[in-house]
């Protein structure tokens, strides 16, 4: 039988993946790693498939050249290294394997943990140098020492697991863990970070980058931390400033530090740790093991064969799973649907423990789960910045411990086609509701109570007693700022209660003013929402 598809495998991936595509009929593999920028616009014309790690780029520049590329997998949870923007324009699917290489991240977490408290490579140095010089390498004791870990994902978790095997009093912060998730968890839960700053001997990082995260341990965090602390890094090189590092190191204030990852990577050769004693450096092994390898190479061969032979889409980045014709259809409710979840979660509080989908008109003709997964990843967009998709974003709603369900009718009410969300978080529950006006996307609806807002730029959502002259006051503030009002529409229940008002602004204020507009009497809350 002729070969049907053609897959070039531009990265290493483990024996057992390349024999599970080889072994398919209608499939002829290409095994070549290593290939040079231009040496792939060569070959990847005539490719159905191409499957990668971390090492190959996948441009735009290839992407433009490919006319039969139906497929990308990477043998990873990260994209980085494929234009996935570029891709999409293309109807190029990306796939990815997510949760793949958990296990081997968490042991290596611990490994780290290890070889921090008790100076192992340091030692086994000076022994390959011909010393014996046993006091300079005195170490601790991980029993009874408290490890902190900052966020609370799959890694995490099982990091906390192992962690509880040494005897250690595990602290955690995740300013996105349910209350429920939390309360099944053997571990301390702390309200904020600096709790567990201030309390952790070892402390632990396994958070995703985004733009709250960014330099998470900066100078001032730091010095929060109790002195002689150790730290661990094997989620992302951004959450901790380098130069900020070096200086606690060099204090004293951190006892030891061990890095697998770094910003960016490979780090330059000046990288501020490299000469320190107290520091272990490896180059992004935490996902390096044979089975995590072997488990992602047999996960991403399985799914592009099932993509290019089944047309089956599973763990895409970039498509929902629904066939062309159908996702055509959607796409206008998948923007409302991600535009509304952005507004709930920017302004919603964290911790949510359950969210419910509602839909009424049109849209119901349709299976509404595309729409639901696009409404969670503008609601987690907050939580996990670029790493949530369209396809994972559910699942990162299970792993934060969030219920999710559905509602549907057949009946719009005033409105042809509705997308309704509402989210509980501890007692309160908040809601909104959106549809379209003409092709304008707009906010009809706040906590049951009719608004209109445009579902775009810079909004200003506040909360405050409904009572003349506090829309005057603010107004006056954002005029002073030079701050423009394009638009306001308030939403309340009856005269002189709580309203919720949402002004539509030129730009994004700076965070000076959200501060004074929450000085003017009666106003409860304010929040910045960019769509």
């Amino acid at each position: 039988m002729t070969a049907t598809f053609t897959i070039l495998v531009a990265d290493s991936i483990s024996p057992k993946g390349i024999e599970l595509l080889s072994s398919h009929p209608s499939v002829r593999v290409l095994e070549k790693p290593g290939l040079t920028e231009d040496q792939l616009l060569e070959i990847a014309p005539s490719c159905d498939a191409i499957l990668v790690r971390s090492q190959t780029k996948i441009t735009r520049r290839i992407l433009e050249k490919t006319e039969q590329l139906r497929v990308i997998g990477r043998a990873g949870v990260g994209v980085d290294n494929i234009d996935v923007a570029a891709a999409t324009e293309r109807g190029v699917v990306v796939m990815n394997t997510p949760g793949g290489n958990t296990i081997a991240t968490a042991e290596h977490a611990i490994a780290l943990l290890l070889a921090l408290a008790r100076s192992i490579p340091q030692a086994d140095a000076s022994m390959r140098a011909g010393a014996w010089n046993r006091k300079a390498f005195e170490g601790v004791e991980l029993c009874h020492k408290v490890l902190g870990i900052v966020g609370m994902g799959r890694v995490g978790t099982e990091v906390a697991r192992r962690a509880l095997g040494f005897n250690m009093r595990v602290i955690c912060f995740d300013p996105y863990l349910s209350p429920a998730r939390v309360q099944n968890l053997p571990v301390q839960v702390a309200d904020d970070l600096e709790t567990v700053l201030k309390e952790a001997d070892f402390l632990t990082l396994h958070s995703p980058l985004t733009p709250e995260t960014k330099r998470l341990l900066d100078a001032r965090r730091l010095a929060l931390c109790k002195r002689g602390v150790r730290i661990v890094n094997c989620a992302r090189g951004g959450l901790i400033d380098v130069a900020d590092l070096r200086r606690a190191l060099d204090s004293g204030q951190v006892a030891g530090a061990a890095l697998d990852v770094y910003d960016p990577e490979p780090p330059p050769a000046d990288f501020p740790l490299r000469s320190l004693p107290n520091v272990i450096l490896t180059p992004h092994l935490a996902a390096s093991t044979a089975e995590s390898q072997e488990q992602v190479g047999i996960e991403i061969a399985q799914a592009v064969l099932d993509l290019l032979v089944n047309g089956t889409i599973r763990n895409a980045v970039n498509v929902p799973n629904v066939d062309p014709r159908t996702a055509a259809l959607l796409r206008p409710y998948l923007s409302l649907a991600e535009r509304l979840g952005l507004f709930m979660g920017q302004w919603a509080p964290n911790r949510i423990s359950r969210v419910i989908l509602s839909y009424a008109g049109r849209l119901n003709e349709h299976d509404t789960t595309p729409v639901t997964r696009a409404a969670l990843k503008g609601l987690l967009r907050k939580v996990a910045g670029s790493e949530v998709n369209e396809v994972n974003a559910a699942y990162l709603a299970d792993t934060l411990g969030i219920v999710v369900s559905e509602t549907k009718t057949t009946q719009a009410g005033e409105y042809t086609d509705w997308i309704g969300m509402e989210i509980q978080v501890d007692s309160t529950t908040l809601q909104a509701g959106a549809t379209f006006w003409g092709k304008a996307q707009r906010l009809v609806q706040i906590n049951g109570n009719p608004i209109e807002a445009p579902l775009e730029g810079s909004l200003l959502v506040m909360e405050n007693r409904d009572r003349p002259g506090i829309v005057g006051r603010v107004g006056t503030i954002l005029g002073e700022r030079s701050v423009n009002i394009a638009s306001m529409s308030l939403a309340r229940a009856e005269s002189g209660a709580r309203a919720v008002s949402v002004l539509h602004v030129d730009g994004a204020p700076p965070p000076e003013v959200l501060e004074e507009i929450l000085r003017v009497p009666d106003v409860y809350s304010v929040r910045l929402v960019q769509i």
